[in-house]
């Protein structure tokens, strides 16, 4: 006899965040992840060992909108939902793009992508150079979280089981004028876990670097992003010489520290990685994106 499941679908996020104030349940938006995770064998339902809640209907977590310049990006939107939406930064809707296929698309969200906190995440690169800030609510209020803090290794987030993440909020994104770039390397194009991946970031005044930002996946237990390593090229000119390159390239070099599994070795990882980075400080000029 299968096992009962107790589920709950609220109308609306305050009934849901009154639950989850009363009982710790597990969160549903997409599924895409948790049915994954809590997987049995073939044709047995997955055993979730907690009640379930779900939330990919509630019309609270699905807007997006700009204040000034910064975009906001309810959690529970779709890949395939962004796709559509013409706020959403062309670069960021290139790397929704290599997630899974069109039926994951049309079921996975971003706040997904985020909470499960997987260092080869299609979507983390870049939210990581948009210093992207978490929007999480509870009973109790809101409070905002930079992602860099938030996600603090493999699926380990700093979430309380009474909060909700409901925005994910990129500041400055819109009219901003900097030259982002994202890169995944994989088996294939989509549908395939990143072997690794990296966003650049680059906003100049003239010919000189007056900000820019690195974030490598799938080569750490987290996002690799170096503040120190980035202020060594503030104020220097573009094209940058083969100095500076080299300088930023060996730094990296010390901190990216991947593994070997199924999918890829170690050495290619890091040469893989280092090769993006290399490629990006060598560009000649930046347009903006």
């Amino acid at each position: 006899m299968a096992e009962k499941i107790i589920a709950y679908r609220f109308d609306c996020l305050d009934q849901t965040l009154s639950q989850l104030n009363k009982e710790n349940c597990a969160i549903i938006a997409g599924g895409t992840d948790v049915m994954v995770m809590y997987k049995s064998r073939r044709g047995v339902p997955p055993k979730i060992p907690k009640p379930i809640v779900f939330i990919d209907h509630l019309s609270e977590l699905k807007k997006v909108y700009q204040n000034q310049k910064d975009l906001h990006i309810g959690a529970c939107c779709t890949y395939s939902e962004l796709l559509g939406n013409p706020l959403i930064p062309i670069v960021l809707k290139k790397a929704i793009k290599t997630i899974a296929a069109p039926a994951i698309r049309n079921r996975g969200t971003l706040g997904g992508n985020v909470c499960n906190a997987s260092p080869a995440g299609d979507t983390l690169p870049l939210l990581y150079v948009y210093n992207a800030k978490l929007l999480l609510r509870s009973v109790k209020g809101d409070r905002i979280v930079p992602i860099s803090d938030f996600i603090q290794g493999v699926r380990r987030i700093q979430r309380e089981s009474n909060e909700i993440l409901v925005e994910i909020i990129l500041p400055s994104v819109l009219d901003d004028g900097a030259h982002v770039i994202f890169e995944k390397v994989g088996n294939r194009n989509a549908d395939a876990i990143a072997k690794v991946g990296f966003a650049g970031y680059i906003r100049l005044n003239g010919d000189g670097i007056e900000d820019v930002r690195f974030a490598f996946g799938a080569v750490g237990p987290t996002m690799i992003r170096s503040v120190a390593i980035e202020k060594m090229l503030l104020g220097r000119t573009v094209p940058l010489t083969d100095s500076d390159i080299a300088q930023v390239v060996a730094a990296f070099d010390k901190i990216i520290k991947p593994i070997d599994d199924q999918r890829s070795t170690a050495l290619y990882r890091k040469t893989v990685a280092l090769n993006l980075l290399r490629y990006f400080l060598s560009m000649k000029q930046y347009q903006p994106t």
